[in-house]
C-alpha cells in the first residue's frame, strides 16, 4: 500500500469532499472548524445549522497557504488534517485546560488540530503519514514546533474506540513521530510537542 499526502488546495476540494465520506454532503458537520471558533457554534447562533463545509472551502480557496493535508492511498483520497500556526486557532488559545499547559508564546508554534481517515483505512499509517507530513509541512512554513493533544488510548476505560473518539490523533502515533508530552489536561489527554 502507498501513501501518498498533499497540501489540500483548491483543485483537490472534491478529494477533501470524498475523505469526510457520507458527511461530506452534511455542511453542519464539523469539518474541522471547531478549533476556528472560541464559541461553540450553537452559543453563537443557536437558531441556525453552521455551514462548516462552506468555511472549509472558503479557507481553502482563499488560503495563502493550504489549512490542512489529504493523503492518498493508490491514487484514491483517505485522509486529512488540519495543521496551522497556534495562534489561529481561537478553540486552542482559549481552552482553560490547555492554558495552564502551553506557553503565553505561540510565535513559531504550530498546532495539528484534527485528522479523518476513511474507515477502511483506519490502522493502516494513514494517521502516522499525514503527523508524519504536517511535521515536514509546518517546519517549510516557518515553524519552529508543532504541537497537538491527541487521546491516550491506553488509558481509556474501553477496550474498543471509535474513530470520533480519536480525531485528535492517538498518543502513540505522536510518540512514534517523535513527539514528547509537555503536560496533560486530563488523564487521557497529553499535550504533545515536537521542535522542528
Amino acid at each position: 500500500m502507498s501513501i501518498e499526502v498533499r497540501p489540500a488546495t483548491a483543485d483537490r476540494w472534491d478529494d477533501l469532499v470524498a475523505v469526510f465520506g457520507r458527511r461530506g454532503d452534511d455542511p453542519a458537520w464539523d469539518w474541522c472548524q471547531l478549533f476556528l471558533r472560541s464559541n461553540p457554534p450553537s452559543a453563537m447562533h443557536p437558531e441556525l445549522p453552521p455551514d462548516n463545509r462552506g468555511a472549509l472551502h472558503r479557507e481553502i480557496t482563499e488560503a495563502v497557504a493550504p489549512p490542512g493535508l489529504i493523503a492518498y492511498v493508490d491514487g484514491r483520497p483517505v485522509g486529512w488534517t488540519r495543521v496551522g500556526p497556534r495562534r489561529a486557532f481561537p478553540g486552542v488559545r482559549g481552552n482553560r485546560a490547555l492554558a495552564k499547559v502551553l506557553s503565553d508564546d505561540d510565535a513559531g508554534i504550530w498546532w495539528v488540530t484534527c485528522f479523518t481517515v476513511d474507515s477502511q483505512h483506519r490502522r493502516s499509517g494513514v494517521g502516522a503519514a499525514l503527523l508524519r507530513a504536517a511535521v515536514a509541512f509546518a517546519r517549510d512554513h516557518g515553524a519552529t514546533a508543532l504541537e497537538g493533544h491527541p487521546v491516550d488510548v491506553a488509558g481509556l476505560k474501553t477496550s474498543t474506540v471509535a474513530g470520533s473518539a480519536i480525531y485528535t490523533g492517538t498518543m502513540a502515533m505522536f510518540v512514534a513521530a517523535g513527539f514528547v508530552e509537555v503536560g496533560r489536561t486530563y488523564r487521557t489527554r497529553p499535550v504533545m510537542r515536537l521542535s522542528v
